[in-house]
């Protein structure tokens, strides 16, 4: 099999400059990894088989660089269908515009990725079509939403994947994986054409092999988008010339209160030799305090619910997946919607629908969003007194397939460290860290909004003085 599938993207790109080979055997050589290994991982969807065709005459920063998209992003004349049975089928007639932006770059689509359905979910488990495995241990989960995407780029199925955050969604399985996840700030990448799960809360970014990859890739897909009035029309930079290996002068927090009970023990001896490797590299660690990460969690399931209550009321199962017919129109809305969304699913709309409910509405969402204030301001406070914070990525490794399923709670808690984040409408990184169980840990950096220079010039910093994103699991 070709080794040129592990290569990242900086690599390929070398390698395309050099003729080592050309864009249409590397998208063979993916398709033919894919064929072999992803029946044992299960992190495609759809396969895009005329991926070999497309790779002709291509133009562009990222021409010839093999793609593949999380589930949620809609892609023109290719299925995309979040994982659902109620959009089973579904092809939609455009191009969400990230997916747009990084096609005129020059990718080329791989295909669909799975999905935990309508990102509702923390280890791909709640899919309507299959559950992905973890690359280094099939009996485990790749984490969630976006556990295909960290998945098919630790597996070398892709060289690099699109993914969604709202809770933790690319941070968490990207630290399972051992693979560089970036969440970039709300706003900075166009959420236009991406199915929606919490509109104040999605986030649109990468999973990618390295770092750097991260920084070339996030330049093309972000920006203001006329269709997105929620993006900015702040300058996009380019990050890639503006990485780092000298963290000489940064100043960057540890919040004691993410190293509390619950968080295992080889995790955080990961971390704070991570933090260590930090310091060594010329950052002051300061120990600072976010006195609201306690609120985060049912502020964050909160208001997320009482969005995809509303978010999901346009999908009754009549224009897209199959139709169950009924009595009347209330019947068949109720036999589609019973049929077509998953448990969990059917849970969040329950619960938000209640939070949003006559009687309810102060007392739980509004009480809730003042609470996700008091957590952006924990983050504004603290940022004034650093430049970046450094935190654990998740309480644990991944977790076994089944394991927490049946028990929402604890699967929530797997967003602990990530929700707050997320409410603050911060950029966060997940890389790898080292290994707890022979399994990959991640470390989490955030940086203020729009500061992803910041964010990912440390984090580059600390990869390339490490080996721990060059370890491949054995498949």
């Amino acid at each position: 099999m070709n080794e040129f599938t592990k290569f990242n993207l900086v690599e390929i790109k070398k390698a395309f400059d050099e003729k080592k080979f050309s864009a249409y055997e590397l998208a063979q050589a993916y398709l033919d990894r894919i064929e072999k290994l992803d029946s044992k991982i299960e992190s495609y969807l759809f396969i895009n088989k005329n991926a070999t065709s497309d790779s002709f005459e291509k133009t562009g920063d990222l021409a010839g660089i093999p793609v593949a998209h999380k589930d949620v992003f809609n892609t023109d004349g290719i299925p995309t269908t979040a994982a659902s049975r109620i959009l089973e089928n579904y092809v939609p007639p455009f191009d969400a515009t990230s997916v747009a932006r990084l096609k005129k770059a020059g990718t080329i689509n791989l295909g669909k990725l799975n999905t935990d359905e309508f990102t509702m979910g923390a280890s791909t488990e709640t899919s309507a079509f299959k559950k992905t495995k973890n690359p280094w241990d099939i009996t485990r989960v790749p984490g969630g939403s976006s556990g295909g995407s960290a998945a098919a780029v630790a597996a070398d199925l892709c060289v690099f994947a699109t993914a969604t955050d709202t809770g933790g969604s690319i941070r968490q399985p990207a630290s399972f994986c051992g693979v560089t996840g970036l969440k970039p700030t709300y706003g900075r990448i166009s959420r236009f054409g991406v199915i929606s799960m919490a509109s104040s809360l999605d986030t649109i970014g990468v999973i990618t092999k390295t770092v750097a990859d991260a920084a070339i890739i996030l330049r093309e897909m972000a920006g203001q988008d006329s269709h997105d009035a929620t993006t900015s029309n702040a300058t996009v930079p380019n990050y890639f010339t503006e990485l780092q290996t000298d963290l000489s002068g940064v100043k960057i927090g540890i919040p004691r209160e993410y190293f509390v009970e619950g968080l295992d023990s080889k995790v955080e001896k990961v971390i704070r030799e991570a933090i260590k490797n930090l310091k060594k590299l010329g950052a002051k660690i300061v120990g600072v305090s976010l006195p609201h990460t306690e609120y985060a969690i049912p502020t964050y399931y909160v208001i997320a619910s009482s969005e995809i209550s509303a978010n999901m009321a346009r999908f009754d199962g009549i224009r897209y997946g199959p139709t169950h017919e009924a009595k009347n129109l209330i019947e068949t809305y109720f036999e589609n919607r019973t049929r077509g969304f998953g448990n969990e699913v059917k849970r969040r709309i329950m619960l938000g629908t209640f939070t949003l409910s006559a009687g309810y509405a102060d007392k739980f969402y509004k009480k809730a969003l003042r609470v996700r204030t008091l957590i952006k301001q924990d983050f504004d406070n603290v940022f004034r007194e650093v430049d970046l914070l450094a935190t654990p990525v998740a309480p644990t490794p991944a977790f076994q397939l089944d394991e927490k399923i049946d028990d929402p709670l604890k699967m929530y808690l797997s967003d602990i460290f990530t929700a707050p984040a997320s409410l603050a409408g911060i950029p966060g990184i997940s890389i790898p860290a080292g290994f707890a169980q022979n399994l990959p840990v991640g470390i989490q950096l955030l940086a203020p909004q729009f500061e992803e220079s910041r964010l990912l010039a440390a984090a580059h910093a600390f990869q390339v003085s490490t080996d721990f994103h060059t370890r491949k699991p054995q498949l």
